[in-house]
């Protein structure tokens, strides 16, 4: 009942979070390591020091005076350990044991070598705004490397310029310097570090029968490992001659002996396995890396004897499937936002009923889930703050209510997705206000941190000496929730267990601020047909590691921004799309495409109609899931402002709306690769800003037999319409918002069809 999930991958230096599942609070249970690397710190019987703590982030310089423990307990006030944090200080295998009320279970983690380099970030002291006279005081830190927590990163002054050393992986980092704590003021920036990206893992299976009849049918599992695209000259290609996989056996499934049987069968790149060694059940999960490591794939493999017996297993009997796979319905479908509070319009308040009344619009706009942002009692019209995990909003109405807008949704075939909001809740919770005024059941429900750091100015009740509750950015209105306690960690899969029946899939705030393990349970234990969807910026493969099925697309959202703005030509969106392969996706289909959300500006506001249409386009027309935010197809221009119901721009909308219905009729816009090489190559502006236009072509999906004919799809993000030269055989714009001119070649020798784009064309 308590075992602590599936093995683990981290590289050296990035800590990993370990518990016990499904939690009870009154239970005691005690981490200790079975096995560690040589070169470790850790040795066999070593428990977690309960002193310890880790450095303010991951990217701490080497050198600095911040250290941490290989082995750290999570910071509550227990005397036990049901949290424990591994920071690896060596690669190799870390076998650790978890004593619970239940027994004893086993739990391993692999790391690999640190992927860290070390390097500096310097901006000039001219560059970081001052007020008035007053001199800078301190500068902060702020990105994703530290969880976003201003104040514990600092930079130094060195002359001209503030300095922060830092170590970080290969990539492009965003991040500010932030003055004072002010973060209306702050400096942002890329850090680039050279080196690879990440490489990418797919699982072939497949069961071949013995040489002879006294020699078991195998099970083999072949890995294809892809290497890192090549995205500039800082974000490089991964060596392919350096790729190799590791196989995992799932712990939970199988005795440390047969663990160990399985995985010795492991011949480079494939795992064969006679089908008589197998467990009746088994996850099996395996791991890409090289100069760098990857997201790894998980397969269960079922046997089903007729008789039960292992040894009569044949190919027949033997059943290899994703134990985490998204659900058929959310393959590819197309999301509404909706914020709640502005749906009705300019003078009726939104309520669940009105929502409902409003179904019918969805239903004739075409789309297939409806996410709402959130639900539940909160003091602010945004809902992220929650004040009661059980309870609806008063001001939107009952909890019945809510049920009959979801039953009203299903009617008409569109699913329900609720905004869940558990990495930290409202400071006017009754837990927190418990958790402030001392009181002992609640003393480790909130995560604490160094009053020192904190930006507020706010004079918060301690706890504990020079303490104060820990929040990211300088959002002291939210504190965060601790998931190093069992009592938090049973809370909130119970808040999971209460909505999981009621709607069709969770979007999950701040999901980079939980820890992986408990995110890996709740997809374990919500419903199969259950949408999982992270809210993490940037991006990060990891989160589809069995937790969530679809992500933001960070990358193609911050092109789109930038093309509209003139600052990127059309032709970056390949860059984008190369972008996620090079940090670790494997599949563009996992993608949430979107050009809009409640958190930012509208994009017709800052570019213009003319580039939303083309940016919209780009959505419904890339793998992936797309996204249209509330008020984006009706012309609004503030963000989270009333939708423009009898004002509205109804051509914008009815442009949505064909390129909903196309990519509904259209399986090659669904499911097919796509391409800018070939067709997409040949495509040739003849009037028109080049600049602005961009071409590739949707293919059927590598492998599945369709012979269906390839989709030339040609985008203009200029105000003026584009007159693009394609290739011979193109007979149709399935969009109609261009149409064939010319197949003559306009009279100047060039072969080929002449086609007007105005914002988008889907041409065959």
């Amino acid at each position: 009942m308590y075992e602590p999930g599936p093995p683990r991958t981290t590289s050296v230096g990035e800590s990993v979070e370990l518990a016990a599942r499904s939690p009870d609070a009154d239970g005691t249970y005690r981490w200790r390591v079975r096995d560690a690397p040589a070169d470790s710190a850790l040795s066999a019987g070593d428990g977690p020091d309960p002193d310890a703590t880790g450095p303010p982030s991951t990217a701490t310089a080497a050198g600095s005076a911040a250290s941490t423990a290989v082995l750290r307990a999570g910071e509550t006030s227990r005397d036990d350990d049901p949290v424990v944090h591994l920071a690896p200080d060596a690669p190799g295998t870390y076998v650790l044991a978890l004593d619970a009320p239940d027994g004893t279970h086993r739990q391993r983690v692999r790391a690999f070598p640190d992927e860290r380099r070390e390097t500096e970030i310097r901006v000039p002291a001219a560059d970081i705004p001052t007020d008035g006279d007053d001199e800078v005081d301190r500068v902060s830190l702020l990105w994703p490397h530290n969880e976003n927590r201003l104040g514990l990163d600092r930079a130094e002054r060195d002359g001209d310029e503030w300095v922060a050393t830092v170590r970080v992986p290969p990539g492009r980092h965003g991040f500010g310097f932030v003055p004072d704590g002010d973060r209306s003021a702050a400096y942002h920036g890329d850090c680039e570090v050279s080196g690879p990206g990440r490489p990418r893992i797919s699982l072939d299976a497949a069961v071949v029968e013995g040489d002879g009849p006294e020699e078991s049918d195998r099970l083999r599992l072949t890995a294809e490992i892809e290497p890192a695209p090549a995205v500039d000259d800082v974000e490089r290609a991964g060596d392919p001659d350096a790729l190799d996989v590791t196989f995992l056996v799932d712990d939970r499934d199988a005795d440390p002996e047969t663990v160990a049987a399985i995985e010795s069968r492991a011949d480079g790149r494939t795992l064969s396995v006679p089908l008589d060694e197998l467990p009746d059940s088994v996850r099996i999960r395996a791991a890409p890396h090289g100069e760098r490591y990857g997201a790894a794939e998980t397969v269960r493999v079922e046997t089903d004897a007729s008789d039960g017996d292992a040894a009569e297993a044949t190919a027949a009997s033997v059943a290899v499937a994703d134990p985490n796979p998204t659900p058929e319905w959310a393959e590819s479908p197309t999301i509404y936002e909706v914020f709640v509070r502005s749906f009705a319009g300019d003078t009726l308040p939104t309520t669940f009923a009105e929502i409902e009344r409003r179904v019918e619009y969805l239903d004739h706009l075409g789309v297939d889930a409806l996410w709402l942002t959130p639900v539940l009692a909160s003091p602010t019209d945004h809902g992220y703050h929650v004040t009661d995990y059980y309870d609806t909003a008063a001001d939107l109405g009952s909890r019945e209510s809510f049920e009959s807008l979801v039953d009203a949704c299903h009617d008409a075939g569109i699913r329900v997705v609720f905004d869940l909001v558990i990495n930290h809740t409202s400071r006017d919770h009754p837990t927190f206000q418990l958790h402030s005024a001392g009181v002992d059941a609640y003393a480790d429900h909130y995560r604490r941190t160094d009053a020192a750091a904190d930006v507020t100015g706010i004079d918060w009740a301690e706890l504990g000496d020079g303490d104060a509750p820990d929040y990211y950015f300088e959002w002291g209105r939210i504190p965060n929730l601790n998931f190093d306690s069992p009592a938090v960690r049973g809370w909130l899969l119970d808040v999971v267990d209460e909505w999981a029946g009621v709607v069709d899939g969770f979007r999950a705030d701040v999901a980079w601020g939980v820890p992986h393990g408990f995110w890996k349970e709740v997809a374990d234990r919500v419903p199969d047909d259950t949408l999982l969807l992270d809210e993490t910026l940037p991006h990060d493969p990891f989160y589809g590691e069995g937790e969530f099925h679809r992500h933001y697309d960070t990358s193609l959202y911050e092109t789109l921004r930038a093309v509209g703005a003139g600052e990127e030509p059309a032709d970056a969106v390949e860059a984008a799309l190369a972008r996620g392969e090079w940090l670790g996706f494997d599949d563009g289909r996992s993608q949430m495409r979107y050009v809009e959300n409640h958190d930012e500006d509208r994009y017709l506001a800052e570019y213009g109609r003319d580039a939303l249409r083309a940016a919209a386009a780009v959505t419904f027309t890339l793998p992936g899931a797309p996204m249209i935010y509330a008020g984006q197809e009706r012309g609004n221009e503030t963000y989270r402002g009333p939708i423009r119901w009898h004002d509205g721009d109804n051509d914008l909308t009815d442009f949505h709306r064909r390129l909903v219905a196309l990519r509904g009729a259209e399986p090659l816009l669904r499911d097919g690769d796509v391409t800018f090489e070939g067709r997409a190559a040949d495509v040739r502006v003849v009037e028109g800003d080049a600049e602005r236009v961009i071409a590739y072509e949707r293919t059927p999906a590598g492998g599945d037999g369709s012979e269906a004919d390839p989709l030339l799809v040609v985008v203009n993000f200029a105000t003026e319409p584009a007159t693009v030269a394609v290739p011979d055989g193109v007979e149709t714009d399935l969009l109609g918002d261009g149409s064939a001119v010319d197949r003559d070649g306009g009279g100047d020798g060039d072969a080929g069809v002449r086609v007007a784009v105005d914002a988008a064309a889907v041409l065959r």
